[in-house]
């Protein structure tokens, strides 16, 4: 299936599901620190720097203790083949869906999530290198984080998350080609506001 024609579903669903959703829906606007935490099959040569990045996310309350919530950021990162030199950048958009877990304390209303992603890797910049691909791929995600109260339906929030990515990356340094299983695996933490409708 194209990269566009996933992006193109997920939109669907997304706003098919806050029209649906109405009274049981809510929005959450937040900035986001991204920290990869790389490893590979070639000696641990490659290096994703963090990044910032601003973060929506849209859920759905079957009940006031269980939500859906779909996640999307995108997020472009430099990557570097240590002692080698430059593998140019990459854009990532891991599209994540989570089940959640939601408890009430009045004001405070932590969460607990599991779930997956599908992540699609684009924009690829060579760098010094003759040419850079890294494969799309399924992935799963945890979560922690609260929502604490601070006027009628509206909410700070605090979230933290694990994704663990994975992508087979060929790099092409123009006298031969290299090619490496790369765990990404970044750590997302967020904070923003949120809106119930």
């Amino acid at each position: 299936m194209k990269k566009t024609s996933i992006i193109s579903i997920l939109f669907f669903l997304m706003f098919n599901s806050f029209s649906f959703a109405q009274e049981n829906a809510m929005v959450r606007v937040r900035a986001l620190g991204v920290s990869p935490d790389v490893s590979d099959n070639i000696g641990g040569n490659i290096a994703i720097n963090n990044e910032s990045v601003p973060e929506v996310d849209f859920s759905y309350f079957f009940h006031p203790n269980f939500a859906v919530e779909l996640i999307l950021a995108t997020a472009t990162h430099d990557v570097n083949l240590n002692g080698t030199g430059s593998l140019g950048s990459v854009s990532l958009l891991p599209p994540t869906l989570l089940a959640q877990y939601h408890m009430d304390f009045g004001m405070f209303k932590p969460y607990v999530g599991a779930g997956i992603n599908y992540t699609i890797f684009y924009g690829e910049v060579p760098g010094d290198m003759a040419s850079t691909k890294y494969d799309d791929s399924f992935g799963y995600a945890l979560q922690l984080g609260t929502d604490i109260k601070v006027a009628q339906n509206m909410y700070l929030n605090f979230d933290v998350k694990k994704l663990y990515l994975q992508t087979d990356a060929t790099v092409d340094t123009g006298s031969g080609v290299v090619k490496a299983e790369v765990d990404i695996d970044p750590l997302l933490v967020g904070v923003g506001i949120g809106f119930r409708f």
